[in-house]
């Protein structure tokens, strides 16, 4: 009879449940600002990079390269500046297929003479001109229909983690909101390019190279939609 409990306790771990019953009457705690970089999953992005050269002269020119004024460039540029991604997505797809197959098959095999010696080895019941006969059918008709519509509208100011040696800088950017219980979280990571940043020190979403963006929440809300534990034990298990 303890074996239950210890089972039932390694499971609730196993699940990340005590987490979720710690705050029982709690809203969601938001997480400290850090360092992106403190992050333990946190590494260095590795690019193909182009030969070195050498950086143009410019003697007695006013004009700095990378400037797209005689005045000071405010855009992001170096490890620590921050920039503001814009995300507007908004997908939508439709994808239906369908596939039936149908096949029937005969064979029949009978030996009426083999070297006259069929009447010594077989029955006398037995005819040697339908020695084998197998017959089989099968069909198959598969439907499948996918449809997904996502809209996402926001702003995310992302902080600059790595210039990578041929100029393109490595942004990554994390936001929380809090609403009554549920919390909301936004993410966005990927590398872009400084002549892709706007005067106004912002860049759209789809200029992301490696993009990575998560929208999620935790919350009443969330824990809600998710199907119970047994449900989804029962899912991984069950081979049918």
């Amino acid at each position: 009879m303890r074996a239950l409990p210890l089972a039932l306790l390694a499971l609730l771990a196993g699940c990340g449940q005590f987490e979720r019953l710690s705050r029982v009457g709690r809203t969601p705690e938001l997480s400290a600002v850090q360092d992106p970089t403190a992050d333990p999953a946190w590494r260095p992005v590795a690019m193909p990079m182009p030969a070195p050269q050498d950086p143009p002269a410019a003697a007695n020119s006013l004009w700095r390269p990378g400037s797209r004024t005689f005045l000071r460039d405010q855009r992001a540029a170096q490890v620590g500046d921050l920039i503001t991604i814009l995300v507007s997505i908004d997908d939508q797809a439709q994808l239906q297929n369908r596939t039936q197959r149908a096949r029937t098959g005969n064979d029949a095999m009978g030996m009426p003479q083999l070297f006259g010696m069929q009447t010594r080895w077989l029955p006398k019941a037995a005819s040697p001109d339908t020695l084998i006969s197998a017959s089989g059918s099968q069909t198959t008709d598969g439907n499948g229909t996918v449809k997904r519509t996502e809209t996402v509208t926001l702003r995310l100011a992302a902080t600059v983690t790595q210039v990578l040696p041929n100029g393109n800088l490595v942004v990554g950017g994390r936001q929380e909101v809090r609403v009554s219980s549920e919390l909301r979280e936004l993410s966005v990571q990927g590398v872009i390019r400084p002549q892709d940043i706007a005067s106004d020190n912002t860049i759209r979403h789809d200029r992301l190279a490696e993009a990575r963006i998560a929208y999620g929440g935790r919350g009443t809300l969330s824990d809600l939609q998710q199907p119970r534990l047994g449900s989804q034990l029962l899912d991984i298990l069950l081979p049918f």
